[in-house]
């Protein structure tokens, strides 16, 4: 009887199907799109403000979409907005039958006394259009599991970059006036010259690094670069630990070579001053056992989050590190070692361009974190070739664009 009644379960339908919920009307405002429409009107340089953050698609009605953006092409073009010069723009391009002709212009006139509130409106529009946005993306998400078209963990990946395609589409940027930013600037460089570096980033923990960079900044992309076997895991793991350990902030150390019981050894033996081969070997003494176990209380206090698995994706870093946040309530900085095993959004795209739109994307996710994200990365073979040994920027492996986006480029050699 228990087999038949889990047999049952397992064919039952949703209690609310997807076709169902798809019959519902969307979210929509159709008189806050009229009140933007009509505000234009009354006051067109209305249209500087609402462009900022408005756009034709986000209207629902075809018809509001289509005068939205006629009048914003009229405004950009330092045209007059009136309900003359609108029928005959109408008119030239033949809209102005299928938006309802001056029965609708004239309904639009009336939407609204002044324009006091057209951004107002304008942000009712946008949320609306964002709800519908992700309504669009979970129903693309439901087909696409339903159909079990890919495996699961691609299918996630993708669920993702859909949902987190509209906040980047939504991107929250305003323009600053100069004034705001540089007092905020002053109040960085007091901070410094006070020898704090809070307000700005963090510190790493070794004098002579934060002496020349002034600290790891927030929102910057640093490059760690070496060949294989120069020590880069082990200066950005010890960064890491001071980081959260010293400093208390919590690091995501994103391990894509080595898992997360190698780092832990490693860095055991950092902190402890334990030989790592005798380690291994199992030859360490009671006293190495004990300052093991000394550090390894200390360290188990600190925010420092391990993902050791092999195949990572910038979206699936962006995924874990906003999970971290949310759940420690801040980000204190993020370590990728490293950049060449990243996953590619597209895996047909030459190797080169994948390795550019990867650190592309790296630099936008230090951005939207607001922390520092220190990413290794590999030397090609010229470095060993050149006849002081010095490696040099045209020495990034596969990428002259890693150069261009990063904020700071460190060598290890």
């Amino acid at each position: 009887m228990a087999t038949t009644r889990r047999k049952d379960r397992a064919e039952r339908r949703p209690l609310v199907s997807s076709d169902v919920l798809l019959e519902r009307q969307p979210p929509v405002d159709l008189e806050a799109e009229r009140c933007v429409l009509g505000s234009i009107l009354l006051k067109p340089d209305v249209c500087d403000e609402l462009a900022m953050f408005l756009r034709g698609d986000d209207f629902y009605d075809d018809a509001n979409r289509k005068l939205f953006t006629h009048m914003l092409e009229m405004h950009d073009s330092g045209k007059k907005i009136d309900i003359t010069l609108l029928v005959d723009k109408l008119k030239s391009s033949g809209d102005l039958d299928g938006i309802g002709g001056l029965p609708f212009l004239a309904k639009i006139s009336q939407a609204v006394p002044n324009a006091a509130h057209a951004v107002y409106y304008g942000q009712i529009v946008r949320e609306k259009a964002t709800y519908r946005s992700l309504i669009d993306a979970s129903t693309s998400i439901l087909r696409d599991a339903y159909e079990e078209n890919c495996d699961a963990r691609e299918m996630l990946s993708r669920a993702e970059q859909r949902v987190f395609s509209i906040l980047d589409g939504r991107g929250s940027g305003s323009v600053s006036n100069i004034r705001d930013v540089l007092h905020d600037a002053m109040d960085r460089i007091d901070a410094r010259m006070r020898g704090e570096h809070a307000t700005g980033g963090v510190e790493s923990m070794f004098t002579d690094l934060d002496a020349l960079t002034g600290g790891l900044h927030n929102s910057e992309l640093l490059i760690l670069a070496a060949r294989p076997s120069m020590g880069k895991t082990a200066f950005a793991m010890n960064i890491a630990e001071n980081v959260a350990v010293q400093g208390g902030h919590p690091v995501l150390f994103i391990s894509l070579e080595m898992s997360a019981i190698e780092l832990v050894d490693r860095m055991l033996c950092s902190v402890a001053r334990v030989n790592g081969h005798r380690l291994r070997n199992g030859t360490i003494s009671n006293e190495d056992r004990m300052r093991l176990i000394e550090k390894a209380n200390i360290i188990s206090q600190a925010p420092l989050f391990i993902d050791d698995s092999p195949s990572r994706t910038v979206t699936e870093i962006a995924a874990a590190a906003r999970r971290i946040r949310r759940r420690e309530g801040r980000m204190g900085m993020i370590v990728i070692d490293y950049l060449q095993l990243i996953e590619p959004d597209n895996s047909n795209d030459p190797r080169q361009e994948q390795v550019a739109k990867i650190a592309r994307r790296l630099k936008g996710l230090a951005r939207e974190m607001e922390v520092p994200l220190l990413c290794l990365a590999q030397l090609n073979r010229q470095a060993e070739d050149s006849k002081d040994h010095r490696p040099r920027l045209s020495h990034l492996r596969e990428s002259g664009a890693i150069e261009q986006d990063a904020d700071v480029v460190m060598f290890v050699h």
